[in-house]
């Protein structure tokens, strides 16, 4: 049976049987492909070792790149005998020139062989395929690939690099392009296991706020696939393609009536290869994030080649400061572009906010001090203290984390200090609601940004963790640093997974997706009108056009009530 797939929507397949058809035959004229087998013990899972299988078609050239299609469990794929026959489908399809020239690299799961004759191998199949984090992305971009690229010419283009699996193969194949669009674009997903056997039950929530990746998505099930302990395989692939269509993903939904198994999965392969492989540009959606930003323009680099920015600010008239805390410069680029350093060698200066007065306050941390510094760069000590950031009220109270003693201090007008909370495990960023009626401080080694109310004479009341963070695996930290609020009294919230925006209820409304892998570290809003995002990540400082402004220490305003 031979039928062409829609571009999106749902294709009810009534058939019980699905034989396979003349693609996955061998035909006179149509040239072979070869394959060959290796072992490899990566570094990114010390102690594996795995099998891996190479395809190279006839067509292959070392002269031009070849695209790339990783697929799991690939031992099943590759046997000419079995459902798949993925080498003779490749062979008949990029013959017809309904596929680039692809090399595939059949990759099966990690094994740990046992330290005696006597024991146990320890098998890492789930713990490679279903877990959430980067770490299976990671193995096959720091181990796989730079061993096939040092014998083929593979693609660098994400575009041209497609992943694939079956079942839990699947959940690592999205999984992998979800963590490294930047590496792979095209997703093959034959009854995925995106339950809860390690957490990916959430990719359908994570999906439906963060920011779309730009991702080609092929997703298939059957009805009768399994439902156990860990869930309904074939009710949480329908929750992952209705958040693919909320999202606006470039997708499509194949259902069958197959359990779980590869009989339907192996005959549509070929057809769906022709779709994941079609040659219209991968669209992006927008609709997670159209509420607060502009999703037709990402991230732009403002500044770039620093240690570790950190603490971007802005002044009154919108000249814009941030520090590079490791070659302890503070930086300043003016409205019209001019970057200076605005003073070197400050004392490794990390939270910076400007005060009412006019003046850039800092946290030093040789000496550990909260200072001011003046615009003709003369500077004045406000409180010995070793400090990591640092809000201040529209009266120049100062309140600052000290992260590693698990405190907040507040600093009054008179220069007076006294601690106000003790307790949250790693305080880092601070804010104020945009009535300064409530403090927020972040918690990097959780998924909590605290929320305080505040008192007449700068004490803290009712402190609860409010703000719910997302998380991934492994870690239980959001590593939530940076916090901005805009007018309405969202927070922003660099972590881990992104820029986090929480509403005032405390929910991640959106994630907007890392300009970088790595870290982020502090965010702002900047501009003339406070409707311009910046943050800082490792080396650079980027920036982001906001539908949402800003604001400062110096201008309180009370926000509306939000939605419950």
């Amino acid at each position: 049976m031979r039928f062409l797939l829609p571009f999106a929507a749902v294709a009810c397949l009534l058939a019980q049987e699905y034989p396979l058809g003349p693609d996955h035959e061998r035909h006179p004229g149509v040239p072979v492909g070869q394959v060959t087998k290796y072992t490899l013990t990566g570094k990114v899972y010390p102690g594996t070792t795995r099998d891996y299988w190479v395809y190279v078609p006839a067509q292959y050239k070392a002269a031009s790149p070849a695209s790339v299609m990783v697929v799991q469990d690939g031992g099943g794929w590759i046997n000419e005998t079995g459902r798949f026959r993925a080498p003779i489908v490749l062979d008949n399809l990029i013959h017809q020139g309904q596929m680039p020239v692809t090399i595939g690299i059949f990759v099966n799961p990690g094994v740990m062989p046992a330290l005696t004759p006597e024991g146990q191998d320890r098998f890492h199949r789930s713990f490679e395929y279903d877990a959430m984090s980067d770490r299976y992305a990671r193995f096959l971009v720091e181990d796989l690939l730079p061993e096939v690229d040092a014998k083929y010419n593979l693609s660098k283009d994400p575009n041209d690099r497609a992943i694939a699996g079956s079942s839990s193969g699947a959940s690592a194949a999205f999984i992998a392009a979800w963590h490294r669009p930047d590496q792979f674009r095209r997703v093959l997903s034959f009854i995925g296991s995106f339950t809860n056997l390690r957490g990916a039950q959430t990719l359908s929530s994570l999906i439906r706020k963060t920011e779309p990746k730009p991702l080609r998505i092929f997703l298939q099930d059957g009805r009768n696939d399994q439902s156990i302990y860990a869930g309904s395989w074939f009710r949480a692939n329908e929750d992952m393609q209705s958040a693919f269509a909320y999202a606006g993903y470039d997708h499509t939904w194949v259902v069958g009536n197959e359990a779980h198994n590869g009989i339907h999965g192996s005959a549509i392969l070929p057809d769906a290869l022709r779709w994941l492989w079609r040659k219209d540009p991968i669209r992006t959606g927008t609709r997670p994030i159209e509420a607060f930003v502009d999703p037709t323009q990402t991230w732009q680099v403002v500044s770039e080649g620093h240690t570790f920015a950190e603490g971007p600010t802005f002044d009154r008239d919108g000249n814009f400061y941030f520090t590079d805390v490791r070659a302890d410069k503070l930086w300043k680029i003016d409205t019209a572009g001019k970057k200076t350093v605005f003073k070197d060698k400050p004392g490794q200066v990390s939270g910076l906010r400007f005060a009412p007065d006019g003046n850039l306050y800092a946290c030093r941390r040789t000496p550990k001090q909260i200072v001011a510094f003046a615009m003709d760069g003369t500077e004045t000590v406000l409180a010995e203290a070793d400090a990591n950031d640092l809000a201040v009220t529209a009266k120049g109270e100062i309140y600052f984390t000290e992260t590693a003693a698990h405190r907040v201090w507040y600093v009054d007008a008179l220069r007076n200090k006294r601690m106000v909370h003790e307790g949250i495990v790693s305080p880092n960023g601070i804010a104020l609601s945009p009535d300064q009626s409530m403090l927020f401080v972040s918690d990097s080694a959780d998924r909590w940004v605290w929320s305080f109310q505040r008192a007449a004479d700068g004490s803290l009341a009712n402190g609860e963790p409010f703000h719910r963070l997302e998380l991934f695996d492994p870690t239980p930290r959001s590593s939530a640093d940076g916090l901005a609020v805009d007018t309405d009294g969202f927070l922003y919230v660099t972590t881990n997974l992104g820029l986090q925006i929480v509403d005032p209820a405390g929910r991640v409304n959106a994630i907007l997706n890392k300009p970088q892998p790595g870290p982020l570290a502090s965010v702002a809003f900047g501009g003339a009108n406070l409707d311009t995002l910046y943050i800082t990540a490792g080396d650079k400082v980027y920036r982001r056009p906001a539908k949402r402004k800003g604001v400062n220490a110096w201008t309180v305003t009370k926000p509306p009530k939000p939605k419950l």
